[in-house]
């Protein structure tokens, strides 16, 4: 992970020893690296040069706290937002609203309501009812809602069943042989401005055959679609590049994909436009930890560290890959498996592999965290909600503090029927 360095024997987040934040700010925590994400966007978009006319969004889920955000920003991106709450985040970062696209199989009216008043970019329509809904609405207002019908493909992207969006058994998207006609009587609707499709396929994608597959089942929907009339003038592709977690992860490279994509939508004549996520912030970012107890186990020891499921639900969810290290390193390695202190069996980090040695009171890190970490992080058991440090060079500030159980027991109340 580039920007987490090994300097005097000792793990850093730039020029940041993680064991001052430790101090500091107490375990568990996530720390980014301001440098790692600036790294990540100019990448991605100097993998775009060969490409015509395109959009970045960050996909907000993958990574929503404000402070990432506005760094983003500042890269120039815009944002993907899946929900309310994400363009509220996206907005309140200093991202533009035309520079947002409101993404998400199930949009509320509410939602829909709040997008338009706000003037975004682009609505990602998944099913015909909600391009109805939404141009009522629009009309309602006095408004030209700009949008694109997302589609699937039918792609088995080659990722976890749980993390892939553009097969036929998925909920994501319309059948893309059903889009042309679906297509044809949304256009027609006033309030609406149905000017192109959408299509995204799966995330942790590490080839770039499944995207080329889709992508050139989306040019020939084009070419039918202006064949019949109508005027095609944005192509969402989507997200889904994925990073190496694990030895032997060799993820494409955004210039391959740049390259790819130029190849591809030559002739399209659209603006092209691009959701990445993981690819952006993934390996931004560690989950910081300490060791509580190394556990004598049957086989292997039990390493019970102070990070549990609750604040990195991946491995529990979809047996995602993270890789875990020491903060002072000896040199030395073990064999192990690797837990949280949460009262369930599947709050296991990591099974049976070799890592650093570490004792009790040691400081290590769960590795390449900065994606799908926090944002999926809950207070179950009662746990605290685990805070998130900014590093800039020598620098660094806490961008999320801390949530309390107490903070979240003030929240809630005890009704007057139950007193005694």
């Amino acid at each position: 992970m580039s920007h987490f360095e090994v300097i005097g024997g000792a793990l850093h987040a730039e020029n940041v020893p993680l064991a001052r934040i430790a101090e500091q700010v107490d375990t568990p925590v996530y720390v980014y690296s301001t440098e790692a994400f600036r790294d990540a966007a100019r990448a991605f978009r100097k993998g775009l040069e060969p490409v015509g006319r395109h959009h970045v969004a960050f996909a907000v889920k993958a990574n929503p706290n404000l402070a990432v955000l506005r760094l983003l920003a500042n890269e120039g991106f815009g944002a993907d937002g899946v929900s309310g709450g994400e363009l509220s985040r996206a907005l309140a970062a200093g991202i533009p609203a035309h520079d947002v696209v409101f993404s998400g199989v199930g949009k509320t009216r509410k939602e829909l309501h709040q997008a338009l008043d706000a003037g975004i970019g682009q609505f990602n329509l998944e099913l015909e009812e909600e391009g109805v809904v939404l141009a009522e609405i629009a009309r309602s207002k006095g408004m030209t809602a700009p949008a694109a019908l997302r589609v699937n493909p039918d792609v088995d992207a080659g990722t976890h069943e749980k993390i892939s969006t553009g097969k036929a058994e998925n909920k994501f998207g319309l059948p893309i042989d059903q889009a042309p006609a679906i297509f044809d009587r949304l256009a027609k609707l006033e309030g609406i401005d149905l000017r192109g499709v959408a299509v995204h396929i799966g995330s942790q994608l590490l080839s770039l055959d499944p995207l080329e597959a889709a992508f050139e089942r989306v040019g020939r929907l084009v070419a039918e679609l202006r064949a019949a009339g109508h005027r095609i003038t944005h192509v969402d592709l989507g997200g889904g590049l994925g990073v190496a977690y694990k030895p032997g992860d060799v993820p494409p490279t955004s210039a391959a994909f740049g390259e790819m994509v130029a190849r591809v939508t030559r002739d399209w004549d659209v603006e092209l436009m691009f959701e990445p996520g993981r690819h952006i912030s993934a390996n931004a970012g560690v989950l910081l930890t300490e060791v509580l107890w190394v556990k004598p186990g049957v086989t292997n020891p039990w390493v019970v560290v102070d990070a549990a499921m609750n604040d990195l639900a991946r491995v529990a969810l979809y047996d995602a890959w993270h890789g875990f290290a020491s903060v002072t390193p000896s040199g030395e390695t073990m064999v192990a498996n690797v837990a949280g202190p949460v009262c369930e069996s599947s709050d296991v980090f990591l099974k049976n592999r070799e890592i650093d040695r570490v004792k009790s009171g040691d400081l290590a890190v769960l590795q390449s965290a900065g994606a799908y970490g926090a944002t999926m992080a809950s207070t179950y058991n009662s746990r605290a909600l685990v805070p998130e440090v900014l590093v800039s060079g020598d620098r660094f500030e806490v961008v999320a503090g801390r949530i309390t159980a107490e903070t979240i027991m003030g929240a809630e109340q005890i009704p007057d029927w139950l007193e005694q």
